[in-house]
């Protein structure tokens, strides 16, 4: 699990935490913990209750969503430094809208979602923060599956040339 000395040091090597008040971090550090994890171990499913926020700090792990008649496909790879199961901190989302599963062995930064909704809430200046940093996050996803569906359905312009 790790101790809050080893939190916090994890926190200042991980750059989705750089710039956040020293008051912050220790207030982040209390509703967070260490956990390891072996290739094949699987975070969340789809649907299942949103809990914790994740920061990779080794290691590497696959988003997956079911398709119908396709089964699970997986959509994106987590790397080093990566947010993911961000969904759980904003609200409205009660349930997972995708999994995770681990490819290589590793650690994350595990943060109690709801209780850091409640420190935003109670602390305006690290809400800001962390939803600004959660926007980037967001919008880098979906630059992701923007080009994940131009590469699906779009069309080479050679083949316009012929018509």
């Amino acid at each position: 699990m790790g101790s809050i000395d080893e939190i916090y040091t994890a926190f200042n090597n991980i750059p989705w935490f750089s710039g956040l008040k020293e008051d912050h971090l220790k207030e982040i550090a209390k509703i967070s913990h260490l956990r390891h994890f072996k290739s094949g171990e699987r975070f969340f499913q789809e649907g299942d209750k949103q809990d914790y926020i994740y920061v990779l700090t080794d290691g590497r792990v696959a988003l997956d969503m079911f398709v119908p008649h396709r089964g699970k496909l997986r959509f994106s790879t987590i790397e080093e430094w990566d947010v993911f199961g961000w969904s759980s901190v904003t609200p409205g989302i009660h349930q997972r809208t995708a999994g995770a599963v681990a490819v290589l062995d590793g650690t994350v930064l595990a943060t109690d979602a709801e209780k850091l909704r409640q420190l935003c809430e109670k602390d305006h200046d690290l809400g800001y923060l962390v939803m600004r940093r959660l926007a980037g996050v967001v919008a880098s996803r979906l630059m992701e599956t923007r080009l994940q569906l131009l590469d699906m359905f779009g069309e080479p312009t050679e083949n316009k040339n012929d018509q």
